[in-house]
């Protein structure tokens, strides 16, 4: 029995009906290139589900399942799920004619967008096959609760290898035991142990708050006194379309560009590579907004995980190698960043969304993780739940300010090929989660030189993600070209 943290069991209680917090990945594999790899569908689905049978036991996670507390007195607890079924949880299925790319789309999207089962271990995994060029896909799904992009990314790693010869991982020594199912008395003593410490929790959370209160004061004034304006404020938003109450339905798109355009612009205009993407993405919501007819009368924001891991986020599958490795979990903080969509000058719009991520990023070091972490901590996870619960179903969010525009984050891949079960890897699109009151989530990562997004969205808020991916596309190209027109003028 192992207790949820903070910010893990703060997303299940942020769950609403509509709102499922869920993170994902679309794995585009090729074909086995070695002639004695399977080269029927059936063959090759068998080959995948034996790479993830033999190595489950790597990531202890997979076969646990959340269970709550007796009156929902405490966070919720991790246990081994003694029914675990891989085949609960490994699927298969075809792409419908014609076939393609629009195709994957929609059956992404649809699969994201239900619910998992909270009395089975939080994930699920669909082998695709019938994509063009005799590829096949991976779609993985699973809860905010267990990892957070960087760790999904280090998670991925258990079941890749770095050759299609593969690696061999030794079974456990001893046939894995569950433990045993946890008695509603010991949940409750485990209820009562955490609520003693309650008091402890609320003054650290309450002496952290009054020290970022104090911290981002004096970081405003001295903003003020050099001119600067400080990162948004919670709430200042603008209402868009993009902004309201969750339908059931999803949209799913995704752009690829390389990496190396992104490192011109980055070098040419001394921003960072989250910059770049920043600026991009706010471009291509702006021009979707004004294709919509809205013009906002203030920049839009972007809320922005940060991951506060240290080490790279890439990892070598050979060294997640026995139970325990992956380090799981979520340990993220957040800013909110100012788009600058009343700039329509695309080089104005970097210099400003880099000026705004610096002074965010300042003051998410004073307000970060650990302020988060132990609020989430103390937050009775039955009355949140509630809360959210009751907020969804009078649709406060469609009348509520908006708290931010658009989720965006970036991920750093390995910059090295991948395989699964001999076949290679050509390309990874991240899916991530969108919440009640913001429809729409733009999440990059970058894999052996090309950056892939994935542009996740609400049908309601965000059905026409297809046109945003366009856009994004149209909107990093003028970055590049700009990049290019100032290196030829030096020159």
């Amino acid at each position: 029995m192992e207790p949820l943290q903070g910010l893990d069991a703060a997303f299940l209680a942020l769950e609403t009906n509509t709102s499922h917090l869920q993170v994902g990945a679309v794995l585009v594999l090729d074909p086995p290139d070695d002639r004695r790899s399977p080269s029927s569908p059936g063959a090759r689905y068998a080959d995948l589900r034996r790479v993830f049978e033999q190595r489950i036991h790597l990531v202890r996670p997979l076969r646990q399942r959340a269970v709550t507390v007796p009156l929902g007195l405490h966070h919720p607890v991790w246990i081994d799920d003694p029914e675990f079924d891989l085949d609960d949880h490994v699927h298969r299925t075809s792409l419908p004619d014609p076939s393609g790319h629009a195709e994957l789309a929609d059956l992404v999207a649809d699969f994201m967008g239900r619910a998992l089962d909270p009395n089975r271990p939080l994930w699920d995994l669909l082998v695709v096959e019938g994509l063009p060029g005799d590829r096949t896909a991976l779609v993985v799904k699973l809860h905010h609760a267990i990892l957070d992009g960087v760790s999904g990314a280090s998670l991925l790693g258990a079941f890749m290898d770095l050759d299609p010869r593969g690696r061999t991982v030794p079974f456990p020594a001893q046939p894995w035991a569950p433990d045993p199912v946890p008695s509603s008395a010991a949940l409750l003593r485990y209820a009562a142990g955490g609520l003693a410490r309650q008091p402890e929790v609320a003054r650290d959370a309450v002496d952290q708050l009054v020290d970022a209160v104090v911290g981002v004061a004096e970081q405003n004034r001295q903003l003020a006194d050099r001119g600067e304006s400080p990162p948004p404020a919670p709430f200042s938003a603008p209402r868009t379309s993009l902004n309201g109450n969750l339908s059931s339905r999803r949209r799913f798109a995704t752009a690829a560009i390389p990496l190396e355009d992104v490192k011109l612009v980055r070098r040419t205009f001394g921003a960072t590579v989250n910059d770049v993407f920043l600026a991009a993405v706010g471009g291509a919501v702006h021009q979707l907004l004004v294709r919509r007819g809205e013009r906002p009368d203030r920049p839009l924001v972007g809320f922005v995980p940060v991951s506060t891991r240290g080490g790279p986020a890439g990892r070598d599958p050979d060294a997640a190698d026995h139970a325990g490795d992956v380090a799981l979990g979520n340990r993220i903080s957040a800013m909110l960043v100012s788009l600058a969509t009343d700039r329509l000058d695309p080089v104005n719009r970097l210099t400003a969304v880099s000026a705004s991520a610096k002074v965010a990023k300042a003051q998410e070091g004073l307000v970060g993780g650990p302020l988060i972490g132990g609020f989430a901590q103390m937050a009775p996870p039955a009355v949140f739940s509630r809360a959210m619960r009751w907020a969804s179903g009078l649709r406060l969010f469609d009348r509520l300010p908006p708290l931010f525009n658009v989720v965006m984050s970036t991920i750093p891949g390995p910059d090295f090929g991948l395989w699964c079960a001999g076949a290679k890897v050509a390309a990874v699109y991240p899916v991530g989660p969108i919440c009640e009151g913001a429809g729409l989530n733009v999440t990059a990562m970058s894999y052996q030189g090309t950056v892939y997004f994935g542009l996740f969205g609400c049908r309601r808020l965000a059905p026409d993600v297809g046109e945003l991916a366009t856009l994004l596309d149209d909107s990093l190209a003028e970055l590049v070209a700009a990049a290019l027109y100032r290196q030829g003028a030096v020159g």
